[in-house]
Parts: structure tokens; sequence; C-alpha cells
């Protein structure tokens, strides 16, 4: 009746704990399925496919799959038609020993976008265990002085299953002498005993066969027996007693080899050898205990014998007999209860797995890039686990379910500033102290066509002689690009445009893979001085980036043209200019002008006139101003001089080689009362046309100067900004050219080479920079002084190469 009363209780307390883990796993928002174990191959379990709202027809293109910690053989799912059906035999004792809760936790895992989701499929206990005594025939020996209501502990029956299956009744086959006692601790564990009901009488009845039934609560129930043989014995009539029946005892798991557990302490009425007590494990002890305990026969210690582990048993219960040296002997019995205590001795297991890498620069936040798990085989706060990420990375773990986490991205990623990243996952349990394990994993960024091919300057200006060799390198454009492999490859090319009627493409060339600019066809600067294009910069990624650099190409004047001279005025005779001259003319008597202009510009334009030296030696009475090219005289005329003087006048350029032109002058002396008479308006004109020229050439000489002027300037410039500037490769050596340039409109730029570097075919690499800046003459003087020629006197001249 008592026991059935416990049954009863057990069975409502069950299943008030079942009610409220149904309700807590709801509360979880989990898919949750239920299996009894032992179920046949091909059980349907659940149609999770439906339930996790995918399509049947997306499991394989996403590469749905389904794993397990532990066996993975047991669950599988038909991708067909989604169902979760029992793939292997299920044994819920060996899959979950005596645990009341068990169930598989499947991951399930699709891709394309990358998903996870967590369902727990609950193992139902059958009854298929029947209960077990420790052995079949279970011998017991009785004094026949035993008193009544004397107790025999008696070994329980175990049952493998668990819940209202493991529930164990006990019913003991009918006897006059004895009957069954059944205790419940407050462990639920129950102790049973066998009770003397009636005096025993050896003499009577010296052997008592009884069967002792165990009833566990499954449907149908499943029985378990044990035969008790009760011998009847004799003479000694004071069996060991124990001060305690049952001895609880807590023990650290790491417990050291050899630590005391228990000091057990019994006594004997009777006296000399009938009191003589000596402890022993009792026979049915498992051999799992006597491995990991050990018993002093004589002083009743219980020691370890072995190392201890929470997370393989959590308690020990161990039955101990003393038996007297009486004859026979009588023995006595108590139970030892070790229950263990959960130590921090296992480090967190951390695994990941799932990895999406390499990922994209331009990855979008929250991308997933692996999948965690973390366990850890202790209990309580010992084996709660917390997780953390190497500290400023780009990377944030998110917590899925208990113990999962993803690693995904939280902020945005640059490959050009860091390429990749050494992500070391910490997982710390909250033990005192506490222990932690770190897998680590790298994550590779891939590289995006985010980034244009750059020039270093946006413009360069370039100098180049006129004349040049078809096909002459004159300039390398360099464009780098950060991103990497076939998105770094930079291409050249030329932005086509129409330079006059011609396209720009019939005067250069770039290479598309060096950005060598080539000068296809002779450059005249009579007729081009300025050449100004772009080059673009195009890299191989997809889509393609690209940038321009202006190229100003400034072609610089040869002496390739001879002063020309003008055509003489009326009189003149076969291209000569002829004169009448009065002989009464005084000293610096202007009696004609020789006029040349010359093609080219700057010094190659600037013209001088000199008289070729009369034959014989003799001495003119004419000269000829330097730079003005107008004939005077040197002294008085007189008789003496002959009549007709024919001077040949030297027009010389400054370029070198100096180009020479000839002008003869024819002069007639005649008498003064012969002397021709110019009208008052022709002389005025002529006087006029003087006046413009002296005008003219003192505009020039100012403009000269003001540009000299300006060159030193720039070049007082140019040396400070050298001084600060890292040094560069100039046209002629290897490496990117950047050149110190002027516009004919007056713009300067400066570079940042130390050292301007130009060359030409003749010889070594010149720094030549060449500058006048000739005096303004006073008005006595200045037919020896003469500009140069047109607006190109301002220029500076550099050389460049020439091949």
């Amino acid at each position: 009746m008592v026991s059935s009363m416990r049954r009863d209780g057990e069975v409502g307390r069950l299943l008030l704990s079942f009610l409220f883990l149904v309700a807590w796993e709801a509360g979880r928002g989990q898919v949750h399925y239920s299996v009894p174990e032992e179920a046949k191959h091909g059980t349907f379990v659940g149609r999770i496919a439906q339930d996790l709202g995918l399509e049947l027809a997306e499991l394989v293109p996403r590469l749905f799959r389904v794993a397990s910690k532990g066996r993975r053989d047991l669950l599988e799912v038909n991708l067909q038609n989604g169902i979760l059906f029992v793939n292997s035999r299920i044994d819920r004792e060996e899959l979950c020993g005596r645990s009341l809760e068990c169930s598989i936790h499947l991951e399930v895992i699709v891709e394309r976008p990358l998903q996870v989701f967590h369902v727990d499929v609950e193992v139902k206990d059958i009854n298929d265990n029947p209960p077990l005594f420790p052995m079949a025939v279970k011998t017991i020996r009785f004094h026949e002085s035993r008193l009544l209501d004397s107790r025999f502990p008696l070994e329980g029956a175990s049952d493998a299953d668990v819940g209202v299956n493991a529930l164990l009744s006990y019913k003991l086959s009918s006897s006059e002498f004895f009957f069954l006692d059944v205790q419940t601790s407050d462990e639920l564990s129950q102790s049973l005993s066998l009770v003397l009901r009636k005096s025993l009488d050896r003499e009577e009845t010296a052997e008592v066969n009884l069967l002792l039934v165990a009833t566990d609560g499954g449907k149908p129930e499943l029985t378990g027996t044990v035969q008790l043989l009760i011998k009847v014995l004799d003479v000694n009539d004071n069996e060991p007693t124990f001060d305690q029946a049952v001895y609880k005892v807590r023990l650290l798991e790491n417990t050291a080899n050899g630590t005391l557990v228990v000091k057990l302490n019994s006594s004997d009425a009777d006296e000399g050898s009938n009191s003589e007590i000596v402890y022993s494990f009792s026979s049915g002890v498992p051999s799992t205990i006597k491995t990991k305990f050990k018993i002093n026969s004589s002083t009743g210690e219980i020691r370890t014998n072995g190392q201890l582990d929470y997370e393989e048993t959590k308690s020990y219960e161990i039955q101990v007999t003393a038996y007297d040296n009486g004859s026979p002997s009588m023995s006595g019995h108590c139970k030892i209860s070790v229950k263990l205590v959960d130590v921090n001795d296992n480090i967190p297991e951390v695994s990941i797995t799932s990895l999406s890498l390499p990922i994209r620069e331009d990855a979008p936040l929250g991308t997933v890039l692996a999948l965690i798990m973390v366990s850890d085989r202790d209990s309580g706060a010992n084996g709660r686990v917390t997780c953390s990420l190497t500290p400023h990375v780009p990377f944030k773990l998110v917590s899925t379910f208990k113990n999962y986490y993803s690693l995904v991205l939280d902020s945005a990623l640059d490959r050009e500033s860091v390429s990749d990243y050494a992500v070391v996952v910490t997982a710390r349990d909250g033990g005192s102290p506490s222990l932690s394990a770190a897998a680590s994993v790298s994550v590779e960024v891939a590289d995006v066509n985010d980034n244009a091919p750059a020039f270093a300057q946006p413009e360069y200006t370039v100098f180049v002689k006129e004349n040049n060799a078809p096909g002459c390198h004159i300039f390398t454009v360099s464009a780098r690009d950060a991103d990497a492999q076939e998105n770094a490859l930079v291409s050249y090319s030329l932005v086509e445009r129409r330079v006059g009627e011609r396209a720009l493409s019939s005067y250069v060339s770039v290479h598309a893979e060096s950005g060598r600019v080539y000068a296809l066809q002779p450059l005249d600067h009579e007729e081009l001085e300025l050449l100004q294009f772009q080059v673009s910069a195009r890299d191989a990624g997809v889509p393609p980036l690209g940038s321009n650099v202006t190229l100003q190409v400034f072609v610089l004047d040869e002496n390739d043209h001879a002063p020309a001279l003008l055509p003489p005025g009326a009189g003149g005779v076969g291209g000569a200019m002829s004169q009448l001259v009065s002989r009464s003319v005084g000293a610096g008597h202007v009696v004609a002008k020789v006029r040349a202009v010359d093609a080219d510009s700057g010094y190659n334009a600037w013209l001088s006139y000199e008289l070729q030296p009369a034959a014989g030696g003799a001495r003119s009475p004419f000269r000829v101003g330097l730079y003005t090219g107008e004939i005077s005289t040197t002294r008085a005329l007189d008789e003496a001089d002959a009549p007709r003087q024919r001077l040949l006048v030297l027009v010389k350029d400054h370029g070198e080689p100096a180009l020479v032109s000839t002008a003869t002058v024819l002069l007639s002396l005649v008498d003064s009362g012969q002397a021709p008479k110019t009208p008052s308006r022709v002389s005025v004109g002529a006087a006029s046309v003087d006046t413009a020229l002296v005008d003219v050439n003192v505009y020039l000489i100012i403009a000269i100067c003001a540009v000299s002027s300006l060159l030193v300037l720039t070049l007082l410039l140019y040396t400070a900004l050298r001084c600060s500037a890292p040094p560069t490769q100039g046209v002629c050596g290897p490496g990117k050219p950047t050149l110190v340039c002027s516009s004919a409109v007056g713009s300067w730029s400066s570079s940042q080479q130390r050292r301007q570097r130009v060359c030409s075919g003749e010889g070594p690499p010149k720094a030549d920079l060449m500058a006048f800046s000739p005096c303004v003459p006073d008005s006595g003087d200045r037919e020896d002084q003469q500009p140069a020629t047109r607006d190109s006197l301002s220029k500076v001249s550099l050389h460049t190469c020439l091949m």
C-alpha cells in the first residue's frame, strides 16, 4: 500500500516536470519533434522542410544538409519530400543513459544565402528493459537467535529505462517468517529490507526459500526476480551494527588518490572473537566501485583508489558488510552515498565550421563568414561558456542558439588598407578560476575593382626639339592602381582629338603597356609650337576604371632658317641696294639701311650686321650698325674716296651654328650740288619709319629684360622647392620623368626633381638654362643694339631627348 502511494506521487512529479519541459521548449521557438526509441528504419519523424519554411525544390540547389554532434546516422532527411525519418536504431539508454531528458540536436544548414536552423528531436523512452537484480540467487544467513523485526538489507533491482518505466515496485512471496519492507529516501531511491516476522528455529527450519519480484511501471509491465536462499545459523547471536545505516559524503572530483572518504564505525555486543569485525565491500558491489575506492578491512576506512570524474559518474552508492569472527560469522550492513562535486577541470572546446572565405571587400554588413560551436563538459557555472573575438577587427559574434554563434561582418572592409585578418575566437567558462580555449581563422579579403589608376600629377610639360627623328621617345607616363591582380593591370591609350586638320594619332602614340609616348613624325616649331593632349590609363577590372593625364609638349626652335633680306627700295640693281651719297656729309651720317628677318625664334632669330673687309685691307669710310643694319659714315668724305663704293654686309643670326646671308650695297659719291633732292614728304616718311623701328626695338629689349628677370625668379623658386622634394628620375634616366616647364603664355611649373636633366643624341645629359638680358642702349649708341625677333624672344630653351 505504501509502495503504491509513493509510486503515484513519483508519477505525478514526473508528469509535472514533463509539462514544464514542453512549455519551456515551446517558448524557445525551435522546431521540436519526438520519436520513440527502437523505432524501425524509415519511421516518420516530421516534415522538416515544410516546418522550416523551405521549398522542396530548393533543398538540393541550396545544399540542404543536416549535422548533429556525435553519431550522425541516426536520423536522415529525404531531399525529395523533405521528410525527416529514422535511419538507424536509436537506443535511448545508449544515447543518454539515465538522463530524464534525451534529445538529438540537429543543425540544419542551407546556403545561398547561408541559413542555420536548429531542430530538437526528443527520444521517448519505451519500456524495453526489465528490472535486473545483481544476482539470480541471493544467499542470506540468519542466526536462530535473531530478534523479531531484525532486518537484512537487500539490494534492489535496477532498470535501464527512465521515468515511469523505471519506477519499481517489489513483492515478496508469502512467508510466515519474513516480510519485505520498502523505504524511499529523499533522493527517490528505495531501500529494501528483509524483516524477521517470526523467530527462527534452526532445528525446525534450516532453510527458507523466497522469491522477490520487482515490477516496473511501464506498459506492459516487465518484471525481474531474485531467489532468496535464507540459511538459519546457530551459535553467534549478535551481529555487528553500524552507528548509521546510510553515510552521506560529498567529494571534489579532483580529489587526490588515497584521500579518506569515510571511516566506518560498527560494534558487536559479543565478546572475544565473536566481536572482532572485518569490513569488506558487499558481494554485489559493481567492479567500477572497486576500481575507484578501497576499504581497510581492519579499520573500516574507505579511501579513493583512482581518479574520480564528475563528467563520467556523478555519484556512487557503496554497500559495505561488517563480519565478525564468530562461528558462524555474523554481519552488519550499511550504505555509503558518495556524491561528487564538479570542479572546473575541463577546457571549453571551440569548433569552427562552414567557412565562407575569402570575403569580398564590398560584402554587405551582416554577411555570415563562419559557424562556431562551443561546449564544456563541466556543469553549472563551470560549463557556462562565453565567446569573444580579437579586438579591433571588423567582425562580431552573433548568438544563434545555446553555445552556437555566427561570425558576421560588422563594419566595411577595405582590402587596400588590410588584406587579411587573423581572427581569434576565445571561449571562456564561468568557473573559478576560469578556463579558456581559442581557435583562430584567417579571413582573407578578396579584391574588388574600386580604385581607378592614379597619376602622380594631373599634368606634365615636355620639351622636344623640332626636326626630331620619327618614332622618338619623348616621355613616359605611369599610373598606379591600388587594387590587386587584374584590377591593378593598367593599359594606356591616347584620348583622340583633332590637331588642326589632322588627327592627334598622326603626331604621337603611346605604348599600351609601358606608357612610353613616341613622336611619330618630325615636329616643326614654325608650324606647331605647343601640342597638348591627354593620355588615358584604364585597369582591367570589371567594370574597368580609368583616369586621364594632360601632356603639354612644347616644340623648341632649331636654327634651321637663314636670315632673309627684305627687298631693296627703288634704285636697286640685280637685288643689290643702290644709294647716292653726297661728298659733303659729315661723320655719322646714315646713308643706307639693310633690312632682314629670320623665320626662327629666340636667339636663332636675333640678327647682327657687319661689313666684310675690303680687298687689300683698305679702310672703308663706312660702317654698319651691329643690330640696326644702318650704314653710316665713319668720317667726312673727301675727293680721295672712290666715287663708287661697293659694300658687302654680312647678316648673321645667333644660332649654333650661326647662319649668314650677304647683302650688297652700292654707294655712289656725288658732289653736293649733284645730290638729289628728296621731297620733304619722303624725308618725313623715312624719318617716321626709322623712329617707329627704334620704338619697336626699345619695347622688345624691355620685354627681354622682363622675361630674364622672371626666369631668375623662377630659378630661385625651383632651387628652394627641390631642397625639400624627394629625388626622382629625369627624362633620360629610368623611372617617371618630370620636367621643369614654361609655356609661351608665361605659366611656370616646378618639378620634384633635384636636378633638371635633359639630353640630346649628341652627348650626355645637359642641365643648361640659357637666358640673356641685353642692356637698353642710349640714343647715341642705338645702332649697336638690336632685339631678337617677334614674340618668341621671351622663351627659355631647354634641350630634350633627340634620337
